[in-house]
């Protein structure tokens, strides 16, 4: 029994530091397939009882999708969406402006994609394209970047006012991941087409990022429309986690359905299948 409890204070002096203070955390084991699907299933469901509120209560929700490249954005959008109509989640992903769009007030052209009643607008990255990617590659001045940072929460304080439900999450993920992940995309044939230039072009400046990420939340972290930080080095605990707290701020009840049961079809009525030589495709499977 002396043994064990010297072999219980010898492993916790193990776990100790060099300056006396208990070991890191270690980050817990990746999420197994069969968790993950079931924990998203059970989620989906909840996502379709969301989409039937909305449709019910034409509530107008929208979700700004912002983080470093190789954050996850576009999987996280893709497993909310999977399961629940287009039509009701709409995603918004603008291309790069034409000149008469660097034209105009710069957030003119993200204002007729907000959602109106009954619809879920999400942002696979937003208007704070200007307080990052082109801020840090020099694509608008450092007044226009600073010109936007002090007028965007007034005109996001508008949009809520307007009775819009505004959502905001920064994915975030280590240096470490982020290369992981843009090399895979360098070396997986399935991904070389997620590899912009631009991915190139921003990878080697992770600290300039992270300057601009620490003045967009200075100015935009506001009460009406705080940022929400999701870290997503496992991907599929992010995922989940971000579907949890994005149900959670929402007051959704589910909706009553009528019952529904399928009518009988109708007779043949004499209808035969032609004969006729359809071209089918091989059946290699």
């Amino acid at each position: 029994m002396a043994k064990d409890k010297q072999d219980k204070h010898d492993k916790q002096d193990k776990q100790e530091t060099d300056a006396g203070e208990p070991a890191a955390a270690q980050p817990p084991a990746k999420l197994k397939t069969s968790a993950y699907e079931q924990e998203l299933r059970r989620l989906h469901i909840e996502l379709v009882k969301l989409q039937q509120w909305v449709q019910a209560t034409g509530a107008k929700i929208c979700i700004v999708f912002e983080g470093r490249d190789g954050a996850g954005k576009g999987g996280t959008i893709k497993a909310i969406t999977e399961r629940v109509s287009p039509r009701v989640f709409r995603v918004v992903a603008l291309p790069a402006p034409t000149e008469r769009e660097k034209s105009q007030m710069y957030l003119q052209r993200y204002v007729p994609h907000l959602p109106a009643a009954g619809e879920i607008v999400i942002f696979d990255r937003s208007w704070y394209n200007r307080a990052g990617v082109e801020r840090v590659m020099g694509f608008c001045s450092e007044d226009e970047a600073r010109t936007f940072l002090h007028g965007v929460p007034l005109v996001e304080e508008a949009i809520v006012r307007s009775g819009v439900k505004l959502i905001k999450y920064w994915l975030e993920v280590s240096e470490e991941e982020q290369t992981r992940r843009l090399q895979d995309r360098i070396n997986d044939g399935r991904k070389v087409w997620k590899l912009s230039p631009m991915d190139l072009k921003s990878y080697s400046r992770w600290f300039d990022y992270s300057r601009a990420r620490d003045d967009m939340f200075k100015a935009t972290d506001t009460e009406f429309a705080p940022w929400f930080v999701a870290h997503t080095d496992d991907k599929r605990r992010g995922r989940l986690n971000i579907i949890s707290d994005l149900l959670s701020r929402i007051p959704y009840k589910q909706v009553k359905r009528d019952k529904v049961e399928l009518p009988k079809r109708q007779k043949a009525g004499g209808y035969r299948e032609p004969d006729y030589p359809y071209r089918h495709i091989a059946e290699r499977f």
